[in-house]
């Protein structure tokens, strides 16, 4: 039996609950914590404030709050409570396994806390399945003598719970070879209750405080849970009494990925492999097997072929050609016939291939016939499909996912809070709550506690390129154009040089790293570039923070990265983020055309504002931290200049001039 922990405050029932909280929230920020050298931050008290009233009234609440602000201890001040109250842990989603591993590090808030207020709050990590290892997959694999076999065998004697980041040098294909996925049958497994993802489940399942989870966990578990269930299975995650979304704008992808389907090229034709070698199969199964190779093949060169190109994104929009859907549909129907014919002999039984890999290729195939289904039955209007240009895997998701998040999560009364630095352009929320499907919600936001004033000086260049109005909406102006980079390249070494690097400069592609970086080869610098082309991304952002005197150069920096102190004060915008051609803002832009609506102004410009603004806060990261934001594209006199000016740092000094 679980010893009773000490209460963070006393109370007769959940209305005194709430005066109580609220009395506590106060004296934690305006005494306790500031006895501890914490500062007094009225931003994080009025934040802390928002959220316990949205907590206590079940209401969805969205909390945008500036850099500085102290959001995570504004929600768990509340969310520990709650916890308590009502019986239940409250679900922390966090939008990468770093941020949640930020947030359980010995040194991280939760920790801190803990100690602070004698409260042993009991947090504990829920990952993705597949960051676990699988007992049966691992001994097969480590049934190979070689030496990253034997290291394998060697760390799975000792790890308890088999979770990759104790390993983080093992190749992502290697992984893949050992870890859990969706094709493994647990239920007729033979270590079954004793493998290292039960353990992990077990550990995490038992939180009494807090599940801290990532965004794709915590929607896989959302959009299986009924399912799950029904059929007498555990879901994902246990019972909780509420969700705070930490960097709540980033939820839109995630839960549409985790609702759809992708059919795995790759995963697909090593199944063909695998049946091609089996010994004694029947006439029929063979011919099933390449009749679903061929189709197969057939399939994805016309998805190719439907691509609608886009350089600056990872999805690629498909168009739905006549030739896609006959490709789709004798796909289908091949794998179909494959499917019969392995249960079949699945009955006769062929020893070459074990049981539990049939069930897993069997789970393979039903996926892919899902997703083919989605493709084919629910059209344009109900879906919306995509080829990976990564792996060159296909997936079909969801056109309308709010109406999902409304009948699973919002529906259900629990308190739902959103957090983030960016969800509103100038304190409006409507294109994020349009997103994500969200009505009757509160919201509160605050600015940074930053002296912005002091700390940023942002310049916009007076004669800035001309670009015609109609492509800042448009693939080609994320792109760039030549004739604009051209006249940039040598304000850009002007820029560099002046501030003897320490600079960021945020592209929208790749390609535009490289175009860059061909232009600079006639130039000297007396600093290092680092390219983001050119080197593992974390690898490059540690150098660029360790280093301070040198400059990173890259597209996907524009979130997600912390470089306090001298090694960045200059962060220079090459090109203004307008969305590209990605699938789901395609749908948006669709869906408000029909509403009779501008997709340009209510979808691309605040879809640029928010990008922009979570840019611009890659410069001041903490109260001593100083320097200025250069944006080399046009703004001044267009009609995206006040979604411009919305996202620059509240307060900052802005200078025009010529560059």
């Amino acid at each position: 039996m679980c010893a009773r922990r000490i209460e963070p405050f006393e109370y007769k029932n959940k209305t005194e609950f709430q005066e109580k909280l609220v009395e506590w929230i106060g004296d934690v920020l305006y005494d306790i914590l500031p006895d501890h050298g914490y500062e007094v931050r009225d931003e994080q008290i009025f934040t802390a404030f928002q959220i316990a009233d949205a907590f206590c009234e079940n209401q969805v609440h969205l909390a945008e709050a500036g850099l500085g602000t102290g959001k995570t201890i504004a929600y768990l001040l509340s969310a520990i409570p709650y916890a308590r109250m009502s019986g239940k842990p409250v679900v922390i989603a966090c939008a990468t396994a770093a941020l949640q591993e930020q947030l359980v590090h010995p040194e991280g808030d939760y920790n801190r806390l803990s100690k602070l207020l004698g409260l042993e709050i009991d947090a504990r990590m829920a990952k993705d399945p597949g960051q676990y290892i699988c007992d049966v997959k691992m001994e097969e694999y480590t049934s190979e003598q070689n030496r990253l076999a034997n290291e394998i065998k060697q760390w799975m004697s000792q790890t308890r719970l088999g979770e990759r980041s104790e390993m983080p040098t093992i190749p992502d294909g290697i992984w893949k070879k050992i870890s859990w996925d969706e094709g493994m049958d647990c239920d007729t497994c033979l270590n079954r209750g004793y493998c290292k993802l039960v353990k992990a489940r077990e550990h995490y399942r038992a939180a009494r405080d807090l599940i801290i989870v990532d965004h794709e966990t915590f929607f896989k578990d959302l959009w299986t849970r009924a399912e799950h269930m029904a059929e007498g299975k555990l879901p994902i995650l246990p019972g909780y009494s509420a969700v705070v979304f930490d960097e709540g704008h980033k939820v839109l992808l995630p839960a549409s990925i985790q609702a759809g389907y992708q059919i795995d090229r790759e995963d697909m034709e090593s199944i063909v492999e695998v049946f091609e070698e089996i010994q004694g199969a029947r006439n029929s199964f063979m011919t099933a097997t390449v009749r679903m190779n061929q189709t197969m093949g057939q399939f994805f060169m016309a998805v190719k072929k439907s691509v609608i190109r886009a350089e600056s994104t990872e999805r690629l929009s498909i168009e739905r050609k006549e030739d896609l859907l006959k490709a789709a549909n004798h796909f289908r129907k091949a794998l179909d016939g494959l499917l019969l014919e392995l249960q079949i002999e699945q009955e006769l039984y062929f020893e070459s291939v074990p049981a539990h890999l049939i069930q897993a290729y069997e789970g393979q195939i039903e996926r892919a016939i899902r997703a083919l289904d989605s493709f084919l039955k629910e059209g344009e209007e109900n879906s919306i499909p995509w080829l990976n240009r990564k792996d060159g895997s296909f997936w079909i998701v969801p056109r309308k996912i709010s109406k999902q998040l409304n009948l699973h999560l919002f529906q259900k009364k629990l308190p739902v809070v959103f957090t983030s630095a960016t969800l509103s352009n100038e304190g409006d929320f409507d294109y994020f709550i349009r997103t994500v499907g969200l009505d009757g919600v509160s919201k509160s936001t605050i600015g940074s506690p930053f002296d912005l004033e002091e700390q940023v000086t942002v310049y916009l260049d007076e004669k800035a390129a001309s670009m015609d109005e109609k492509a800042a909406s448009m693939d080609e102006k994320a792109v760039g154009m030549d004739e604009k980079a051209d006249l940039n390249i040598e304000k850009l070494v002007y820029l560099l040089k002046k501030n003897d690097g320490h600079s960021l400069v945020l592209t929208n592609t790749l390609s535009q790293v490289r175009k860059i970086r061909k232009s600079l080869e006639g130039y000297s610098f007396p600093f290092e570039i680092l390219w983001e082309d050119l080197g593992e991304r974390g690898y490059l952002v540690n150098r660029f923070r360790e280093e301070e005197n040198t400059v990173l150069i890259g597209a996907n920096f524009w979130e997600g990265i912390d470089v306090p102190g001298d090694a960045l004060t200059q962060l220079i915008v090459w090109q203004l983020p307008f969305p590209v051609l990605d699938p789901l803002l395609e749908a948006s832009r669709k869906e408000v055309m029909e509403q009779g609506l501008d997709p340009v102004k209510v979808i691309d410009y605040p879809e640029m504002g928010l990008k922009l603004k979570q840019g611009c806060g890659r410069l001041i990261r903490t109260e001593s931290d100083k320097g200025k934001i250069v944006i080399l594209d046009r703004i001044l006199n267009t009609p995206w200049e006040k979604f411009v000016r919305g996202a620059l740092p509240a307060g900052a000094k802005v200078m025009v001039e010529e560059l």
